[in-house]
């Protein structure tokens, strides 16, 4: 175990009085900034006007921290939550009494949902193009963004890998002084070489022929590396305990999307672009 890495780093990055800028949240925000400059320059690319580019950040960061907040409560702590409602939306405790927690607990899957639901909404009311329009164009930053979370996550000390003997074992010394995958790190590599991919796919054209493409590989590849790295997750509950079939809660949700992605991706081919 002499190559195990004692993973110290610490959450907060900085205190100025009662606020504390954590790295969690520098890399959410980190993520949005460069998605942002990334669809200006696809919008630049194809002539579109970038004064959508505001209602469409606005849109992606609504449908991103409601969804992924409903899809934790929903899908992780549906017993707690459904007693208590009002904190599922808010930032705060009830018990023992009233006091600011932030948003413990966002689910990817539930922030996916939600992201599909609010880019057809764009679509209808904004750029008034096909939905598949969007889909196709921001599943490009979109996996940048995972992998900035991701890395937050790791930062954290959370959404920790099982006890391992691997050479690349980390100690997470908030968690236990256990060597474990980690899990974070290999979904944040994952989202990015994801992402190049996508971007290469975009960037050579294939966007403006096939619709659904990028938007089918997206699903496809992401929700499938979630699939598989969650074999070295430990268990956060869940749907796993309702429906006891050797699978995960993020594994179960994974798989309609991954179908998903390979129906858009076949289907591609037939659904040519005429913008």
């Amino acid at each position: 175990m002499f190559w195990v890495i004692d993973w110290n780093a610490d959450p907060i990055i900085a205190k100025f009085g009662v606020f504390e800028l954590r790295w969690y949240s520098l890399m959410f925000a980190l993520g949005f900034v460069l998605g942002y400059q990334i669809m200006k320059k696809i919008f630049k690319r194809e002539g579109e006007p970038l004064t959508w580019l505001d209602s469409l950040l606005t849109y992606l960061v609504i449908g991103t921290i409601i969804g992924a907040r409903l899809g934790h409560t929903i899908f992780y702590e549906w017993d707690y939550y459904k007693n208590h409602l009002i904190e599922m939306l808010l930032p705060i405790s009830l018990e023992p009494k009233v006091h600011f927690t932030g948003f413990r607990g966002l689910a990817s899957h539930g922030g996916a949902i939600a992201l599909i639901i609010m880019m057809w909404l764009w679509s209808k009311r904004i750029s008034k193009k096909p939905v598949l329009w969007i889909w196709d164009r921001v599943s490009i930053p979109i996996a940048l963004v995972g992998s900035f979370i991701r890395f937050g996550n790791l930062m954290n000390h959370e959404i920790i890998g099982k006890p391992t003997d691997v050479p690349w074992a980390f100690v997470f010394n908030l968690v236990d002084q256990q060597a474990r995958h980690p899990a974070q790190l290999y979904e944040s590599i994952s989202y990015f070489l994801i992402f190049l991919f996508l971007a290469h796919i975009y960037w050579r054209n294939d966007a403006g022929k096939y619709r659904g493409r990028i938007f089918g590989w997206f699903l496809i590849l992401l929700w499938g590396a979630r699939f598989i790295i969650e074999f070295f997750k430990t268990k956060m509950g869940g749907l796993e305990e309702i429906i006891p079939i050797g699978l995960s809660t993020g594994q179960m949700l994974s798989i309609p999307l991954i179908i998903a992605g390979i129906w858009f991706l076949w289907h591609s081919k037939d659904m040519k672009s005429v913008d």
